[in-house]
């Protein structure tokens, strides 16, 4: 293939993924939430569980509830797990769980961000669409 068509392919694929992922965020409706638990839990070997509940309505590809957590002026995070989530209108708990290196968390205050967020099909493609977002600081505990 000529490399002019060829550029003119890939401009114009890469401009419908770009309208695409423009498209697929959602507003959060008023009765969709997610929320962290006041307290989590990390073992001595750097296991970090974290939990919470959730609510969300009418998804049409898989929700996840995902969170991340970090500590001190430190900017880093730490992805810890997802949980597969059900958009039934009802309130559901979650807990996701994640290792880390043993020298980056301690006991002690953390901050958690959540996000509640469905991979929706958007022309043969699953793009992200937030349902809710959270964030908001917790105790980390020794188990």
């Amino acid at each position: 293939m000529p490399a002019r068509p060829a550029l003119g392919a890939a401009v114009g694929a890469a401009a419908l993924l770009f309208a695409a992922c423009a498209v697929a965020p959602a507003t959060a409706a008023p009765n969709e939430t997610v929320a962290v638990d006041p307290t989590g839990r990390i073992t001595p070997g750097g296991t970090v569980i974290l939990s919470g509940t959730y609510r969300c309505t009418g998804s049409t590809g898989p929700v996840f509830v995902s969170s991340s957590v970090s500590q001190g002026s430190s900017s880093v995070r730490h992805g810890i797990g997802g949980t597969a989530a059900v958009c039934d209108g009802a309130e559901h708990r979650w807990e996701n769980s994640g290792q880390v290196p043993t020298d980056q968390l301690a006991p002690g205050t953390a901050h958690v961000d959540l996000t509640l967020m469905e991979l929706r099909p958007q022309g043969g493609l699953p793009l992200p669409a937030f349902h809710a977002t959270g964030g908001q600081d917790v105790t980390l505990v020794a188990s």
